[in-house]
């Protein structure tokens, strides 16, 4: 691996056909996780529920990564990457179908169970899209080549909160006040309708979709064997190690458990967050496209420094610092300061995926598939730790429970960039 400073001459560069397509499913599986921030504002008032019901939209989201990572591997073992892929656009689909229909029926199981199913199809495009990235060119780079997928990700996550403020949140200060001096049947009446908003274009997302999952099977997208693409170092007298005799791996995967949460923490969290200093919701809403915007300036940044002038993993400790003192300035002060360092953190965010995930898989061989399934299952940390910030934020002060959660995970992030990456594995392959 090149040292921060110097670049490979004659690196072999990754396919320009495969990125662009892998960059188009990164793009749609970002408007679908990012559109869960404005999503929790939108149930929270359509449904009537506090904090802790409301977030249970980012766990039903997130717990169907770690229900489903290794099943999809499993699936991708039977038909190959590019049919997955598609098989993955038809069931995000499903799930937008499902969540739309019940939504605008206010019943909110239903819509929870619409959300997990959106989560199974996007399970599938992770399992595949990310090692695919990773390995489809030079593993030492691929860093630069997730942080373009990153790109287009957060590119369509700035816009799904948009769209979604602009299409189904207008006006949502104005529905809160009306609704607090209805009766019962004109209440029900105006949430019935604030409901139905969100029917149309789920269901369009979904033919969408559905036109996308034929045009990837009808695409010039190559099969790549993982196994083949990321060997490491062979052991001596040839012996083949299982995916669970790579302790890298597996600290890798608590690595990505919070990471994922602190993400989704300052991604969508940011309103609720916004909310504890009473700031309105038609500001709110929008906080979510601030963190991204931030992600999308780290994410340039990571481009440029990464490899010439610093390693994957050393950016990677550079951003785990970064968390831990932006996360100490929002706890620090109050309002839209505080409100503008939780959307910094976005910046710090951009590069720790782009860097943990091949770090993770480094020299896994033909244990690649299920490596990768494993770190997708750290997603859940998503479901896990801003479901923890809606419990104890009803007991604790809500800046300093975001601080105790958040500064944890940037130092454990931080000993993964240091030293973890490279725990079990030979020399020649931890450089």
């Amino acid at each position: 691996m090149p040292t921060a400073g110097t670049s490979p001459p004659s690196a072999p560069r990754a396919p320009l056909g495969p990125v662009v397509i892998i960059g188009l499913l990164f793009f749609i599986m970002g408007f679908f996780t990012w559109i869960n921030g404005p999503l929790i504002a939108f149930v929270k008032l359509a449904f009537d529920l506090d904090d802790v019901n409301a977030f249970l939209v980012p766990m039903a989201f997130y717990l169907s990564y770690f229900f489903l990572a290794l099943p999809s591997a499993a699936v991708f073992k039977r038909t190959g990457m590019k049919r997955g892929m598609a098989i993955g656009l038809l069931v995000i689909a499903g799930g937008a179908v499902v969540f739309g229909q019940f939504v605008s029926l206010r019943l909110y199981p239903g819509a929870l169970t619409g959300l997990f199913v959106i989560g199974a199809g996007l399970s599938l495009l992770q399992t595949a899209a990310n090692p695919y990235i990773s390995i489809v060119g030079p593993i030492d780079s691929a860093a630069q080549r997730i942080a373009w997928m990153g790109i287009c990700n957060k590119v369509a996550g700035i816009l799904a909160p948009l769209l979604l403020g602009a299409v189904v949140l207008s006006d949502v200060g104005g529905l809160a006040q009306s609704l607090q001096s209805a009766d019962a049947a004109t209440r029900e009446t105006l949430l019935n309708a604030f409901a139905h908003k969100v029917r149309l274009p789920y269901m369009i997302m979904a033919g969408v979709l559905a036109l996308l999952a034929v045009g990837i099977l009808r695409s010039p997208l190559p099969d790549i064997s993982a196994a083949d693409a990321n060997r490491g170092e062979p052991d001596a007298g040839g012996a083949r190690r299982g995916w669970a005799s790579f302790p890298h791996l597996w600290l890798g995967v608590v690595c990505l458990f919070v990471y994922v949460g602190a993400e989704v923490m300052a991604g969508d969290a940011i309103g609720t967050y916004g909310a504890g200093f009473n700031l309105p919701a038609d500001q709110t809403k929008f906080f979510t496209s601030f963190t991204l915007v931030a992600m999308l300036l780290g994410y340039v940044a990571g481009l440029v420094l990464i490899p010439k002038f610093i390693s994957q993993q050393g950016y990677l400790a550079v951003s785990a610092s970064l968390g831990v003192v932006f996360s100490l300035c929002a706890w620090a002060t109050q309002g839209y300061v505080s409100v503008g360092f939780v959307a910094a953190l976005g910046f710090a965010n951009a590069m720790m995926w782009p860097a943990i995930f091949p770090l993770a898989i480094r020299s896994l061989g033909e244990a690649t598939e299920r490596g990768a399934a494993l770190l997708i299952m750290g997603i859940a940390g998503g479901a896990i730790i801003p479901q923890a910030f809606a419990i104890l934020k009803q007991h604790h002060d809500f800046q300093l429970v975001f601080l105790c959660l958040m500064g944890p995970c940037y130092l454990y992030i931080l000993f993964y960039g240091l030293a973890g990456y490279r725990v079990g594995l030979r020399k020649g392959d931890a450089e």
